[in-house]
């Protein structure tokens, strides 16, 4: 069967890596430490996909330049104290190996900083395996389809050839304005409900539904 897709793009957080338990209690542990209006594991949830910045003002609008640059600061370091434990879903390194070596260009357009994603792809050991990535320290948080754009640029990969797969209404919305497919996936942040107005091509309740359908079809 004939590749549906040549450039496949992968959200991180919630898509490959089992990450979205950190995250909640990095961030609500974070507030709490500052002395900020307490957080639910809710809110906390509904802001991963956006930059740390872009989720510190939709959590907190109005909040202080201070406040802010507190809050991240205390972030990071509940987050990257557990960074290297955070494990990818099961099958998803496998999946990642096997797309790569039947000929697709993959890449990684993610809600993390530079650091936090080499910091990822070091622990995982899956660097090789992506032609290119794109972080909130280098572009635009989604939704804007800057990540997506660049990555499209620098593989040379049309837009009708290049499927986007995410955890996120973000995700889904980012890759509805850079005009690519996208996959929603809702084992991560954000249940069906929340992106499924987005009208992404197909969606899964597991990696495992995922994968074997990446392998059969794109």
């Amino acid at each position: 069967m004939a590749k549906q897709y040549d450039l496949i793009v992968w959200d991180w957080d919630g898509t490959l890596a089992d990450s979205t338990g950190m995250i909640i209690r990095a961030i609500v542990k974070a507030a709490e430490q500052v002395g900020l209006s307490p957080l639910t594991a809710e809110a906390a949830s509904s802001i991963i996909g956006l930059g740390l910045r872009e989720s510190v003002e939709t959590l907190y609008p109005g909040i202080s330049d201070e406040q802010a640059k507190a809050l991240a600061a205390q972030y990071n370091v509940n987050y990257f104290a557990g960074e290297s434990e955070i494990p990818l879903f099961a099958g998803a390194a496998d999946t990642i190996k096997t797309l790569n070596r039947r000929g697709f260009k993959l890449a990684v357009a993610t809600g993390k900083s530079r650091r936090g994603l080499n910091l990822a792809l070091e622990h995982t050991q899956l660097r090789n395996y992506f032609h290119a990535t794109r972080t909130v320290d280098e572009c635009f948080s989604k939704p804007h389809p800057q990540m997506l754009d660049e990555l499209m640029d620098d593989l040379i990969a049309l837009p009708e050839r290049t499927l986007m797969i995410g955890d996120t209404s973000y995700d889904l919305q980012m890759a509805q304005n850079a005009g690519v497919h996208a996959i929603g996936v809702s084992y991560g942040a954000q249940s069906a409900k929340e992106w499924q107005h987005l009208k992404p091509v197909q969606q899964f309740d597991n990696f495992t539904k995922l994968s074997q359908w990446l392998l059969e079809h794109a």
